[in-house]
């Protein structure tokens, strides 16, 4: 198999102490290919060093909804960063209203901006929506995102959100809260997408799938999410793992 976690955090410190002991577990367990997502822009430089020197590693450019910064990301900035050729999105952006840490004006603001870089450079936009789905979903009608498409990171909302993004050519991406015991919700998303728009995510560190739950996240367990996704749409993990990689790679255009 050749999993391809598509949203991870790999760059983060929590990696620091054994980021290479991580990689050699990934290439154990069938992780062939990861995309280190961005959460800010002075990332940039130590994801280009990783993707630099990993053949299977590629990167976005963005700065989170709710990521407090002292000078907003320009659209030149996005852009003029996003050139490198191992970047492959713009992201992760959206809006968030779970947190309070930024006021929504400026989640706007900052993920219109966002939207409008990824039209420039053509590549996909990662959005990351919680407890904000008629903000964002109106954003990304108002800023036509089917022109550049994009990827439902994280994906855990109703399936109506899961229609109106599909409509917009999104890709819906779940990560390990798919396999807790309380989402079964969620599950029945998942088992509703069509296949060749599902992705699969770990979102490592963050939200470490059953049965890994508590411990820190790592690519290597987005075997769990392919297998209980399989699960739910009574399919072979073969036949998931088959297709959610190969839509990646079409959504990434690599």
């Amino acid at each position: 198999m050749q999993l391809f976690d598509t949203h991870c955090h790999i760059d983060f410190p929590h990696f620091d102490e054994d980021r290479d002991a991580v990689f050699e577990r990934m290439a154990e367990a069938g992780v062939s290919r990861i995309v280190a997502v961005a959460v800010e822009l002075e990332q940039t430089p130590r994801l280009i060093q990783l993707v630099e020197s990993r053949d299977n590693v590629w990167f976005s450019v963005g700065v989170h909804p709710n990521h407090e910064v002292e000078q907003e990301p320009s659209l030149e900035q996005l852009v003029d960063l996003s050139k490198h050729e191992r970047c492959v999105a713009i992201g992760e952006t959206g809006m968030d209203f779970f947190r309070d840490a930024l006021p929504a004006d400026v989640q706007d603001t900052r993920f219109r901006t966002h939207l409008q870089a990824a039209h420039i450079v053509n590549k996909p936009v990662i959005v990351h929506m919680r407890e904000a789905d008629e903000a964002t979903l109106a954003i990304l009608k108002d800023e036509d995102v089917a022109g550049c498409g994009g990827i439902m990171h994280c994906f855990s909302s109703t399936w109506d959100a899961a229609k109106q993004a599909l409509d917009m050519n999104m890709s819906i991406s779940f990560s390990g809260n798919v396999t807790f015991k309380n989402s079964q919700a969620l599950r029945e998303v998942a088992a509703k997408v069509p296949l060749e728009s599902i992705l699969i995510e770990t979102d490592s560190p963050y939200l470490a799938p059953m049965p890994k739950r508590g411990k820190r996240n790592e690519p290597t367990y987005v075997k769990h999410v392919a297998a209980c996704i399989a699960e739910v749409r009574n399919i072979s993990v073969e036949a998931l793992v088959e297709a959610t990689t190969a839509n990646a790679l079409k959504r990434f255009q690599l």
